[in-house]
């Protein structure tokens, strides 16, 4: 099955570079619109039963498709049409769009043959659409900064408070039936930034609060702590694909699949892949530190010291990271693959010679190396500790993005040796505004912010044990 990568409508287009595991690599092409009236649009477009090639319109972003620190395609949406389109025996062909309106007209002019993109199932888009199976239930849920005061924990409690949404979403329509029921509810339409992006400015304090599908929610709070949600605003609302009604039998092929034993099975993969590790945030991590110093950290705090007399990482470091990683558990394994007490994926593993990714010796020295690494490929005029704290950032979203986010500092006046600068950039890289214009596209780039910043505060409590 081959894929291939189209830019959406008023995006700049760079080459974007996929690494597809036995699939065909294609630049991505200009797909803005023509002049073409929708009729038109639709008769240029064969059928996936006829050409071989399903025509996906998506977004970027964590709960549908991005790249994973390996350059990799990823996420729920993702995943669940490479199986369909697998079992079809169909190539993909995927287009990306900024914004949920830019989906929404790529299916009303015919120029996608589905729309894979986290959209809810709404009655107002289902009369100007064919809808597709559903595959994830969620809740609308109102989203504010812990310390809000008060925190509106009723409808009627929204009056007054500042209230910003991704425009044109399902959370514009939820909002309009709020404020018709009670007085003084008032919200804004933002058509620049993603309900990620407006998630992190409740976090930082910036807004109020926003409305988020809870999926999201249950994946971003892991990088914000600071945010909480206030109430359920909604009931279980199912997300799900559409197709335009000239292509309704795709529709239709998507339910059969969907509904069959490979496609509950897929979902199953999906969920357990995405979501089903995620817990709680937990605001007594650093006591679990703590107690993990004295009971877990002696048994590999040579394999540490070891390490670094090798390869010139801190032991104290390391130990830092590998906890940040694995809590010292040396048979973790993650739905993604990653597995040891440092984490390694089965490549990288592979590609340091690690056999046996839960033999902590190995793991421990593999992940150090590994690190040194990428410490090593910056350069050198880097100063310390920024050389470090980037290093870190690149072992967790790999090297690309990385270079992507030195490259964006650079064309917005930052400096790109600079951690402090790099700490503002890098969530640029999940920002519609700036990551069409980077080589690898979307990243999740708030991760290796707090990445950094969690590994840093762990290591002022380990270092003492290393004394």
């Amino acid at each position: 099955m081959t894929h291939v990568i189209r830019r959406g409508f008023y995006v700049s287009l760079l080459p974007l570079a996929l690494a597809f595991s036995g699939c065909s690599q294609q630049e991505p092409e200009n797909n803005n619109a023509d002049s073409s009236s929708p009729e038109e649009n639709v008769s240029k477009l064969a059928s996936p039963e006829e050409s071989g090639i399903l025509k996906v319109a998506t977004r970027n972003g964590s709960t549908t498709y991005y790249l994973d620190r390996h350059e990799n395609p990823i996420g729920p949406e993702f995943s669940l049409i490479s199986k369909f389109a697998e079992n079809k025996g169909w190539s993909v062909e995927w287009t990306m769009y900024d914004s949920t309106a830019q989906v929404l007209e790529a299916l009303e002019s015919g120029q996608t043959h589905l729309a894979a993109a986290g959209l809810t199932h709404l009655p107002s888009r289902t009369e100007r659409f064919t809808r597709g199976p559903a595959h994830t239930e969620i809740t609308e849920q109102l989203v504010c900064h812990r310390e809000l005061r008060p925190m509106p924990r009723l409808p009627e409690n929204m009056a007054g408070v500042e209230i910003r949404v991704t425009a044109e979403s399902s959370y514009v329509e939820t909002l309009k039936g709020l404020a018709s029921q009670h007085e003084g509810i008032t919200f804004s339409e933002d058509d620049e930034l993603t309900t990620e992006i407006l998630l992190s400015e409740v976090a930082e304090r910036d807004l109020d609060c926003t409305v988020a599908d809870s999926n999201i929610v249950q994946v971003m709070r892991r990088h914000f702590p600071h945010l909480e949600v206030a109430m359920n605003l909604s009931d279980g609302k199912n997300l799900g694909w559409y197709s335009p009604e000239t292509f309704a039998s795709v529709a239709d092929t998507a339910h059969e699949w969907m509904n069959s034993q490979e496609g509950d099975e897929a979902i199953g993969e999906m969920e357990t892949r995405y979501y089903s590790y995620i817990g709680e945030f937990d605001f007594v991590d650093l006591r679990a530190l703590n107690r993990r110093i004295d009971d877990r950290l002696p048994d590999f705090k040579d394999q540490f010291v070891e390490a670094e007399q090798s390869t010139g990482m801190p032991a104290d470091l390391l130990a830092a990271l590998s906890y940040q990683e694995s809590h010292w558990d040396p048979d973790a394994v993650s739905p993604t693959g990653v597995r040891g007490i440092m984490m390694l994926t089965r490549n990288t593993a592979e590609s340091l010679g690690v056999t046996n990714r839960l033999d902590p010796i190995a793991a421990i020295d593999g992940g150090a190396r590994y690190l040194a690494d990428r410490h090593r490929r910056l350069p050198e005029t880097i100063p310390e500790p920024d050389r470090t704290f980037l290093a870190l950032a690149s072992y967790n979203i790999g090297r690309g993005h990385l270079l992507d986010a030195r490259q964006l500092a650079r064309d917005l006046g930052k400096n790109p040796d600079s951690w402090e600068d790099m700490k503002e950039v890098l969530p640029l890289k999940a920002d519609k505004r700036y990551y069409p214009s980077t080589r690898y596209g979307y990243a999740r780039g708030y991760e290796p912010v707090h990445y950094v910043q969690r590994i840093r505060n762990y290591r002022d409590v380990i270092q003492g044990a290393f004394e």
